[in-house]
């Protein structure tokens, strides 16, 4: 896996590329100089938490033959506050599952997911509190 930065503007504009191409782009706050034309590095490790997740619910449920129409999953976290650096102390991953979805099967994917699927959580599990819930609508 590789990952080449490329700086977009004078200040904290970033464009991250893979071996395949595919782009993503970082800024920093404009507290810090930055110009808030997209996610900034913490943010994006919290989209990353939730892709992650995301990613393993939907493949679960589609094993699990349940019609998942769509998934929103917000998620939340805490810094220290006053720190630099402040990293996460807690993070709150809240799924939205949509379709006529089994409960025993939704709580099953969500927590396979969360306790032994998904690499983000795994990672961040050394730095954070993770928690988690779900609901379906």
């Amino acid at each position: 896996m590789r990952i080449e930065l490329t700086r977009l503007d004078e200040d904290f504009h970033l464009q991250a590329a893979n071996e395949d191409g595919l782009t993503v782009e970082a800024d920093g706050s404009p507290a810090i100089g930055g110009h808030n034309k997209a996610l900034r590095p913490m943010q994006m490790l919290l989209a990353s938490l939730g892709s992650c997740s995301a990613i393993d619910v939907i493949s679960l449920l589609r094993k699990q033959r349940q019609p998942l129409d769509n998934i929103k999953i917000i998620v939340t976290g805490e810094r220290e506050p006053d720190q630099t650096p402040s990293p996460f102390t807690a993070i709150h991953v809240h799924y939205i599952l949509f379709g006529d979805i089994a409960d025993n099967k939704a709580e099953r994917a969500v927590n396979l997911s969360m306790e032994k699927l998904c690499s983000v959580k795994l990672m961040l599990d050394k730095a954070a509190a993770i928690t988690w819930s779900w609901e379906k609508q």
